[in-house]
């Protein structure tokens, strides 16, 4: 576990540099969001095969939503507390299917293990199948980026009892043991891997729609563009 940290973070120093910015009036602002860039991708890719992203919504969904977001990223936080009400809604009609790729890049700008951890424990979420309910408790819980709290297994076990039935023997021991970290740490080395360069990377079936900040992407458009595209069939 301590050799994939190692990994791990070495891979995050060679990050070069982070957008800065804010989200306003709901709407979300890429020029005004903390976005963290990845840098001189290729050498440091965790062992082992890709890792596939955690899925939400019917497999037949006419329109995917990938997101790659990092659960220390500020703005991570400010896109699923934006769109969060949306894209629930969207996967609960059939309409939506969304993939989440967990990654740790603040790890190794900040320093620490919350982003590693949180994410190990999301996916013991999934296993329980509580991930929605736990993926949006962190993100709501989200402490200040200087903050390393997720690295406390305490503190995501607590959080835990905010979701129904999750709080379980099983749940504490997969969080104390780190049981998907290896898992996490060969998603944060497919996205150092890819043509993607910031948290949150948000694409709606392949194409990027994370705007820019003269076309913000906002709930209200992304809903638009995803009944287009239920309405189309394609």
């Amino acid at each position: 576990m301590r050799r994939e940290r190692a990994r791990e973070q070495a891979v995050a120093r060679r990050l070069r540099s982070v957008k800065v910015g804010g989200l306003s009036l709901g709407v979300l602002a890429v020029a005004g969001l903390v976005g963290v860039l990845a840098a001189n991708r290729g050498g440091d890719s965790a062992e082992g095969p890709a890792a596939r992203p955690i899925v939400v919504g019917e497999a037949g969904a006419p329109a995917t939503l990938t997101v790659y977001e990092d659960f220390r990223c500020p703005a991570c936080g400010q896109f699923e507390n934006a769109f969060r009400d949306t894209v629930h809604r969207l996967t609960e009609e059939g309409k939506l299917r969304a993939e989440y790729h967990l990654v740790t890049i603040i790890d190794g700008n900040m320093g620490g293990h919350g982003s590693l951890s949180a994410a190990n424990a999301a996916a013991c979420a999934r296993d329980a199948g509580k991930f929605p309910g736990y993926h949006d408790v962190l993100y709501r819980n989200q402490p200040p980026e200087t903050d390393d709290a997720f690295a406390e297994p305490s503190r995501l076990i607590e959080l835990a009892g905010e979701v129904r039935g999750l709080d379980t023997p099983a749940f504490r021991d997969c969080v104390r043991s780190g049981r998907h970290e290896n898992w996490v740490s060969r998603s944060n080395a497919g996205f150092l891997d890819s043509e993607y360069n910031a948290t949150p990377t948000v694409l709606l079936n392949g194409d990027s729609v994370y705007g820019t900040s003269a076309e913000p992407l906002t709930p209200e458009g992304l809903a638009e563009r995803v009944e287009e595209i239920a309405g189309d069939g394609s």
